[in-house]
């Protein structure tokens, strides 16, 4: 494919995307995500807290301070959508619920993950963050629970994928109790981000 084309049609895309308001009638649409034909690494997320709803800044939150600080990534990186490419489960704050916020709304990618992916052509890997994530992207082969998922992560590199548990402050127990993530999870992780030479990106 033309990357000129690749381009033109993201762009569209992502406008279409920003324009979305298939969940209106139960949530307040404002669609966060960032990408860019260009990019290598893929973060898919769980959906936008409230701060990143009001910022429209995605993991502008205690969460991406933790998430940034597992990759060794300042923000000009992250947010540089030249190398990394932002798109959540779903696009839009949920709301609150009883225990934290609501699950991502599941019309958004079935509408539209697909149409993303087929026009991100040089992502080598894809950060899957949280239960949702890893449910979507890998269907069968995810374990029965997130932790097993994590720990088997050698086994989803193989095909561009990297399972992590979600950087909220809500899993800080999670982490204290699996000192294994810290010591075997994290630097593969860095380490296969930074092979990705996230400063050095293809031809447009």
């Amino acid at each position: 494919m033309d990357n000129r084309i690749t381009l033109l049609d993201l762009d569209r895309l992502l406008a279409d995307i920003r324009q979305c308001r298939a969940c209106e009638a139960v949530l307040e649409p404002r669609p966060v995500l960032r990408a860019s034909a260009t990019a290598r690494l893929l973060i898919v997320g769980q959906a936008p807290g409230a701060r990143v709803h009001a910022t429209g800044i995605p993991w502008n939150d205690a969460s991406g301070e933790r998430l940034r600080d597992w990759l060794q990534m300042d923000k000009s990186r992250f947010y540089d959508e030249s190398g990394v490419a932002i798109i959540p489960m779903g696009f839009c704050y949920p709301g609150k619920g009883k225990q934290g916020d609501l699950p991502p709304r599941p019309e958004c990618a079935d509408l539209w993950h697909q149409k993303l992916q087929a026009r991100l052509p040089h992502i080598e890997l894809t950060l899957l963050i949280g239960s949702y994530a890893q449910a979507y992207y890998l269907g069968r082969e995810r374990k029965s629970t997130l932790t097993a998922t994590v720990s088997h992560f050698r086994q989803y590199l193989e095909n561009g994928f990297f399972p992590l548990p979600h950087p909220s402050p809500r899993n800080t127990l999670w982490l204290k109790k699996n000192a294994w993530f810290a010591q075997e999870v994290i630097p593969v992780l860095r380490e296969r981000v930074a092979q990705l030479n996230l400063g050095d990106f293809p031809a447009a």
